[in-house]
């Protein structure tokens, strides 16, 4: 129960449970602590007896300082119950300090009273043999430092309960901030839908009201789809470069029968890059930003490149389209929903490896570029690791003519990397599955 209460208001006892060897630590340092203290109880006295030119023997002195500082982490238990159970930072009062006054004498008096019974009994010392007059001359030469180790077991379990509730503070702040950011990221994600939502159908109701009934209902088809999808990732922030492609396809299928031919579309991504995540409706404002100010202000035709690929540690997309572009002074700073959202979504997602940057390409036509952490899918990740630790383990056998250890770790690394396709072509089967 003693040792329970330790546990519980800041000081893990464990000297009475069955030792583990996770354990073994924490009571070495528990015991290397009372040692060094009553060492330094011993240096101390013998100094001041050095001082004083007196020649004391050191062994009795020693075993004096040693053996009452066991004796009293012992006896440290219910000194930590009572400190757990009457907290003097939280609620001080005249009541609680008399308590732990009368405690401390008490305490202090029985830790003295084993001393004097047990310390002239284990070897030589400066204790009287007989237990009253031992008790009284240590009664008299060390009650007032009893009661002082008293008051600091008590301030060190209080820095201890200090540190764990500041540490719980910190981690109630950690989760907070992380609920707040993934809030925060939901409420720009949120603002996004309606966006899409009433420009398709206001391009629904636009194709009604031209009288073209098949195109209509075939917008509408295609709608219905792309609905769907993006219900089975409602909850995502971040999904497959794949999963984002299928989405943008669904939209650009849309926007393909309200502007018939004039919509030429050119996709080129690095099939490596296809499982890297990226975050969830990206792309689409973008394609959309490009289509509304592009090719929408004109009769002509018009194309959008669409390009990923990866640079060094970044992913790098860009979406371009040969309309007008960027106004010269909203490049660096377009206000548009669907750039300004996507751009603070990069920012809350990434931090400053998360970028969107706008610009207009020399031949003409805007260009947005997103760079971001190259980050694959979880469990593509892992097994990537896999290999290349096999793949450097089998190179430095190899190295070190050890080509036993060599064939295991070859076979391993063919295992890994069996293991790698069949992951990629799960999900190339599958473009459908994502990782919220």
């Amino acid at each position: 129960m003693c040792e329970a209460a330790a546990v519980r208001f800041g000081i893990d006892y464990g000297l009475m449970r069955p030792l583990k060897p996770a354990r073994f630590r924490k009571v070495g340092l528990f015991l290397l602590f009372w040692t060094a203290l009553g060492l330094f109880e011993f240096l101390q006295t013998s100094g001041q007896i050095a001082a004083n030119h007196t020649r004391v023997p050191w062994q009795p002195l020693l075993v004096t300082w040693l053996g009452g500082m066991y004796l009293a982490a012992l006896t440290v238990p219910p000194v930590l119950w009572l400190g757990g159970h009457f907290q003097l930072e939280r609620r001080p009062s005249l009541r609680r300090v008399a308590l732990h006054l009368a405690a401390c004498v008490v305490w202090s008096a029985g830790e003295l009273f084993l001393a004097a019974a047990i310390l002239p009994r284990i070897g030589p010392t400066f204790i009287p043999a007989n237990l009253s007059l031992g008790l009284r001359y240590l009664l008299w030469n060390s009650l007032s430092s009893n009661c002082l180790l008293y008051w600091e077991i008590l301030a060190v379990q209080a820095a201890f309960r200090y540190h764990r509730r500041y540490q719980d503070r910190e981690r109630r702040t950690a989760e907070l901030e992380a609920q707040l950011a993934r809030a925060q990221l939901s409420t720009l994600k949120m603002q996004l839908q309606p966006h899409f939502l009433f420009n398709t159908l206001n391009a629904i109701m636009v194709l009604v009201r031209q009288q073209k009934a098949p195109q209509a209902e075939e917008v509408l088809g295609r709608f219905s789809d792309l609905l769907r999808s993006l219900l089975d990732d409602e909850n995502a922030q971040e999904v497959p470069l794949r999963r984002e492609l299928e989405y943008l396809r669904l939209y650009l299928s849309i926007e393909e029968v309200r502007f018939q031919d004039r919509l030429s579309v050119s996709i080129a991504v690095d099939p490596a890059v296809l499982d890297a995540m990226i975050p969830h409706m990206s792309l689409q404002p973008i394609v959309e930003n490009a289509l509304r100010h592009g090719l929408g202000r004109r009769s002509a035709a018009g194309k959008i490149g669409i390009i990923a690929k990866r640079s060094g540690g970044m992913l790098e997309i860009r979406i371009e389209d040969d309309g007008p572009g960027f106004p010269a002074a909203s490049t660096d700073a377009p206000r548009g929903i669907g750039l300004s959202n996507t751009r603070a979504r990069l920012r809350q997602l990434y931090g400053d490896r998360g970028s969107l940057l706008t610009g207009n390409a020399a031949t003409g036509g805007a260009v947005v570029t997103i760079m971001l952490p190259y980050r694959p899918r979880p469990e593509i990740q892992e097994t990537e690791a896999r290999v290349q630790y096999f793949t450097k383990e089998m190179v430095t056998a190899l190295s070190k003519h050890d080509f036993e250890k060599a064939r295991l770790y070859s076979n391993e690394d063919r295992k890994a990397r069996r293991d790698l396709a069949l992951i990629r072509d799960k999900y190339a089967s599958d473009p459908g599955e994502t990782n919220s």
